[in-house]
């Protein structure tokens, strides 16, 4: 498992949540696994009781299944699991970027700009966990631009379930350099104003991305038929 630190008491649930929500989300513990609450207690020098409620915010993302007198395990998703979140997310990012055109004022637009900007330069570093971090902040800024809180309360219930195969999912080089250009591409529609434009390409973004996902399951899938063990 990952290395992590003690937390401080200040704010102690949301910096639990955030930091538990990172840990599974980066591979530190894998699917189907249990959680080791003794072991995560005494990382974290925090008690069970606000582990546990931390760990049932994570299972109503979907990162976490709860199981009575057995405790929690990393969630693990099919591949129809993935199809059918991917392809509900598709439709309401393209919603999103369609009407955050009309609604995201010019300094929200202009934020988008800057971390595009930040997100190139940590994909020239290699950072992918920064890389992964800025990436997902676009969406959210794009997301809460659409001002629409239906739209964005079924969203979030479910980009968690998917973040963790997100972060992992096994980019090529050239996959990778794809993603970030298609962020630009989707920067400059929006800056134009372009609804149909940006739904379109925040749709075939996400498309993108699920064909990447698929490609790690795959291999992950030959992986363990060819080492039993594994």
């Amino acid at each position: 498992m990952n290395q992590v630190q003690p937390i401080n008491r200040l704010h102690l649930h949301e910096v639990l949540v955030t930091k538990l929500r990172d840990l599974l989300t980066e591979g530190g513990i894998p699917p189907g696994e249990k959680i080791n609450e003794k072991s995560l207690t005494e990382a974290f020098g925090v008690s069970r009781t606000p582990l546990r409620e931390a760990l049932k915010v994570l299972a109503s993302e979907g990162l976490v299944t709860l199981t009575p007198n057995r405790g929690a395990r990393v969630a693990r998703l099919s591949e129809k699991d993935l199809d059918d979140v991917f392809s509900v997310l598709m439709s309401l990012e393209g919603l999103a970027g369609r009407i955050a055109c009309e609604r995201m004022t010019d300094a929200e637009i202009s934020k988008v700009e800057a971390l595009q900007a930040r997100m190139e330069k940590e994909f020239e570093q290699s950072d992918r966990s920064a890389y992964f971090h800025t990436n997902q902040e676009i969406h959210e800024i794009i997301l809460e631009g659409s001002q629409n809180e239906v739209l964005i309360t079924t969203h979030r219930s479910l980009a968690g379930r998917i973040r963790r195969v997100r972060y992992l999912a096994n980019m090529s080089p050239e996959r990778w350099r794809q993603a970030v250009e298609e962020h630009g591409a989707i920067l400059v529609a929006l800056k134009s104003r372009d609804g149909v434009l940006t739904s379109d390409l925040l749709i075939t973004h996400l498309s993108n991305k699920l064909e990447s996902v698929r490609n790690t399951i795959k291999s992950g899938e030959r992986a363990t038929a060819e080492d039993p063990a594994s």
